[in-house]
């Protein structure tokens, strides 16, 4: 049958409907032979009937191995509208804008990894720290996003943003790769399964990575990652026990002086402290389990996480102590463990159809961290440590219905308990707090009609704030800062080949967490509002050329007056990717990605503002064989010398008399090749 005639084009909706619809239940994998045909080989797929948004979508396996990542936490970028950017060392977590926010190192953006929670809670250097080191790439079957507060089941962090990455229980092939490339950089990964006597499959996959980057005093970034798997069964009939670990070391170029760099003192890719870095460990045990039949489906994720971090940071130089120095120490490690659960009950009647589904999500995070005044990573004085634990739990219910064939809704709630204890060094750090929150849901969805859906969204959530800050004896924080979020939307494939979504919202926040450079933390501020327009295209006009516009516009002004002014430091105004990936037939692939992020204001009278970013990237690739491939990757292509961040405070450097309120930036990497060769086997 013709591909071209109506018929099969209807039936391969329905196919990939079918497949994704049961993802929903449990995450996809790349081990059923049919969905890896309608993900793998297909191109972007259809949200048309299955998503609750326009905001929300699927990345397929095939296009996020199509992106050019300078960093493993770059996949993200997959999200329209989301930059992933850094202002440090390699090993360090990243930065994320999406939607009007700075979110500085995760918060307000919710992470997961096959259902384990990546932000971190009360982290020593910034709330809901997210590192995506450990991630590796080969091994991502599918990337799911949401974006506001409308779904029951997304809680912490989750009001800008959700996204879950998922790893394949099984891979076609076993896999070798050694990359090289400018300034240092190496890379050497083996992965692959093994089918097992008992119908069960064995994942396994180890990389090893060096990178200096451009810097004067280059990175030295050494990771080391592990992955090993046992499954059996499919994405929604089986299980798996997976074991993670992740060891990485690092030096640190942190963001320094404009003035110093515009008087020729500094370098753009020089350090003012040249002891500056950190190391990280990750370790990870967890479990899932699946069951689907007709009338239901239940899931069920398990998880004990280790981490670890000695992070050592100079901001201000010597603004604070004029004789050793400002550099400060932010140890945290902890281990976090958790349950998620959910069952979901099917019914349909005539054209109505229906699903209710019940959910708890359990998470105890038992944590020590403290901030040290340090002198070349050599500790001076303790300026506080805690003992932290915080726990959580998470109830929701969520109904969706099908009135019509032309009208969907889907409404839930969710009920969360949190409580914190800190005990510190010092009896005034001390303390204990509790706090509960309700977050309903109201989505409606409308059409399609000529391939087109519309949408209406409404939602509360909200974000913890830090237990320190929570349990302070002066002007604590809120324990949990609600968010209220209202979009309109529309999803359409009107066009043969081409996607289109257009979305309109509102973003509410009781509470901003504001990012402060001289201290290298957040801290709860004025309530925010945002508004923003997003639009995403997907045309694919040919089998083998597509091309992606996400463009995003956001403005973000704090509702209370304040005499300093209502801009919100850092938040992103305009964001766009422009893609173009080719395909043909024979041995040659292609692609070249353009990322801009627009200016933002500095300080709250916006009289300081950011420069914009842009960076080209591209790839091109040549099979040799079936089995063996070499690519060639390049990064900054146009050689632009921009900043990946941009802040102003005060700092003060060795030779300065006084302090200086100034610009201070951490530069985009300079133009950048890295050749690999892959083979499979």
């Amino acid at each position: 049958m013709s591909s071209r005639c109506p018929e099969a084009r209807q039936l391969n909706a329905m196919a990939a409907a079918v497949v994704l619809a049961l993802g929903a239940a449990a995450p996809a994998r790349a081990d059923d032979p049919f969905l890896q045909r309608v993900l793998v080989e297909g191109s972007r797929a259809s949200q048309i009937g299955l998503a609750d948004s326009a905001s929300a979508g699927t990345v397929t396996q095939s296009q996020l191995e199509a992106r050019t990542v300078y960093r493993p936490g770059e996949l993200l970028e997959a999200t329209p509208g989301l930059v992933v950017s850094q202002h440090s060392g390699e090993g360090k977590a990243n930065q994320f804008y999406l939607r009007g926010f700075n979110l500085d190192h995760g918060t307000d953006l919710r992470t997961t990894v096959d259902g384990m929670p990546v932000n971190q809670r009360s982290h020593a250097h910034g709330q809901g720290w997210t590192d995506l080191n450990f991630i590796i790439p080969e091994l991502a079957a599918r990337l799911d996003y949401k974006k506001g507060p409308y779904s029951a089941s997304e809680g912490d962090f989750a009001s800008a943003g959700a996204t879950a990455l998922t790893y394949a229980n099984r891979l076609l092939t076993r896999e070798l790769a050694i990359t090289g490339g400018k300034n240092g950089y190496a890379r050497a990964l083996v992965a692959g399964s093994q089918e097992t006597d008992n119908d069960g499959s064995l994942l396994y996959a180890l990389e090893s990575m060096h990178n200096d980057g451009p810097f004067t005093r280059g990175d030295n970034y050494r990771k080391l990652n592990a992955v090993l798997r046992y499954s059996q069964g499919y994405a929604n009939n089986g299980y798996s026990i997976t074991a993670m670990a992740y060891r990485g070391n690092w030096n640190a170029t942190d963001q320094i002086p404009l003035r110093a760099v515009q008087g020729g003192s500094l370098g753009r890719f020089d350090a003012v402290d040249p002891t500056d870095g950190g190391g990280a460990r990750r370790y990870s045990l967890s479990a899932a389990w699946r069951r689907t039949s007709d009338e239901s489906s239940s899931q069920a994720n398990a998880y004990v996480i280790n981490n670890r971090l000695s992070l050592f940071s100079d901001f201000t130089y010597f603004l604070e102590d004029p004789v050793n120095g400002d550099q400060f120490a932010q140890p945290d490690r902890r281990v976090t463990s958790g349950v998620t659960a959910s069952h979901t009950w099917h019914g349909h009647e005539e054209d109505m159809a229906w699903e209710t589904t019940i959910g708890l999500q359990a998470q105890n995070d038992n944590i020590f961290n403290g901030l040290l005044h340090t002198k070349a990573r050599e500790t001076i004085d303790v300026v506080r440590e805690d003992h932290i634990v915080e726990s959580s739990l998470g109830l929701y219910v969520e109904q969706q219905i099908r009135l019509t064939p032309a009208i969907r809704a889907v409404g839930g709630v969710r009920a969360d308990r949190y409580r914190f204890r800190v005990t510190g060094n010092r009896a005034e750090n001390s303390g204990a707090a509790s706090d509960t929150q309700l977050s309903p849901s109201l989505n409606f969805i409308f059409g399609p009609w000529s391939r087109t859906e519309f949408y209406v969204n409404a939602g509360s959530g909200f974000h913890s704030n830090d237990a320190r800050g929570v349990v302070a004896k002066t002007d604590p924080a809120t324990p949990l800062s609600r968010s209220r979020g209202y979009e309109v939307g529309l999803r359409s494939e009107a066009v043969k080949g081409l996607q289109t979504v257009l979305s309109l919202y509102r973003l509410d926040f009781d509470s901003e967490l504001v990012y402060l450079g001289d201290a290298g933390t957040t801290e709860a501020g004025r309530p925010s509002r945002r508004y923003g327009i997003e639009f995403s295209n997907y045309w694919k006009p040919l089998k083998w050329l597509s091309l992606d516009a996400d463009l995003a516009f956001a403005r973000g002004r704090y509702r209370e007056p304040a005499p300093e002014g209502d801009r919100i430091p850092g938040a992103v105004e305009g964001v766009a990717q422009l893609a173009l990936t080719l395909t043909p037939q024979g041995p040659w692939s292609g692609a070249l990605r353009l990322r801009y992020f627009g200016p933002r204001p500095l300080v709250e009278d916006n009289s300081v503002r950011s420069q914009a970013t842009s960076t080209l990237n591209g790839r091109i690739a040549y099979k040799f064989s079936k089995s063996t491939q070499l690519e060639l990757e390049g990064f900054n292509l146009a050689n632009r010398r921009d900043s990946a961040i941009d802040y102003f405070y005060a700092s003060r450097l060795k030779n300065e008399s006084e302090a200086h309120d100034d610009i201070h930036f951490h530069p985009i990497e300079s133009r950048s090749f890295r050749l690999t060769l892959t083979h499979a086997f």
